[in-house]
């Protein structure tokens, strides 16, 4: 699970929090990943105990599932949630130096 992106996980939780009865089809389209990866994804999940997978005890799909956070997958939410903007936030200061600078230096070529 190391290897699978901060950015992608937060991705994943945060489409199961808005949406536990999404499929894993609907669910790699939504990530842009293949069908595999996405199973791969959810049982990665599912082992670590941040997303558990119950049945639709009443859908007429057999195989329907509902992906939900677990308290500690709510917790890993938080916490690369607050990562992924910290993240960000540096990110965009960083942007914002260098659109400075790039203005700084278009104003002395261009002169009085």
């Amino acid at each position: 699970m190391k290897t699978l992106p901060e950015e992608t996980r937060l991705q994943v939780m945060r489409l199961l929090a808005e949406n536990p009865a999404l499929t894993q089809r609907e669910l790699a389209d939504a990530l842009g990943i293949s069908l595999g990866a996405t199973n791969y994804l959810l049982r990665a999940l599912i082992d670590r105990g941040l997303v558990k997978a119950e049945n639709f005890r009443k859908s007429h799909h057999k195989r329907a599932y509902a992906y939900l956070l677990t308290p500690a997958g709510l917790a890993e939410k938080l916490r690369v949630t607050r990562a992924f903007l910290a993240l960000k936030q540096a990110e965009y200061r960083s942007i914002e130096q260098e659109i400075e600078a790039l203005r700084r230096e278009l104003q002395e070529e261009a002169g009085p």
